[in-house]
């Protein structure tokens, strides 16, 4: 997670078909950095994952879709999120604290 003036910017690595819409916990990548796992049951066809993201996080952290915004990796599995008006705690809050 990074801090950006009042917004964060949150490292997630989606699974899609996955089941259910839940997050999973942390993980961290081969150079330390932390990432929140998700899992959407929507399919990787169409944007239709990634917009099933956009709907979980926000319904988890309580803020509106249009102040999230997926700014890298649209057709990969990790992305880059920026949430508006956010701050670290309440990532923490919503998911725990990153590792």
């Amino acid at each position: 997670m990074k801090t950006l003036s009042s917004a964060v910017r949150l490292a997630v690595r989606l699974t899609p078909r996955g089941g259910r819409d839940a997050a999973q916990g942390w993980g961290q990548d081969a150079e330390g950095r932390a990432y929140l796992k998700v899992r959407v049951s929507a399919p990787p066809v169409e944007g239709a994952a990634n917009a099933a993201l956009i709907a979980f996080l926000a319904k988890a952290l309580g803020r509106p879709r249009s102040s999230l915004r997926i700014v890298s990796g649209e057709t990969a599995r990790l992305k880059l999120v920026d949430i508006a008006d956010l701050g670290d705690e309440e990532i923490a809050r919503a998911f725990g604290s990153p590792p």
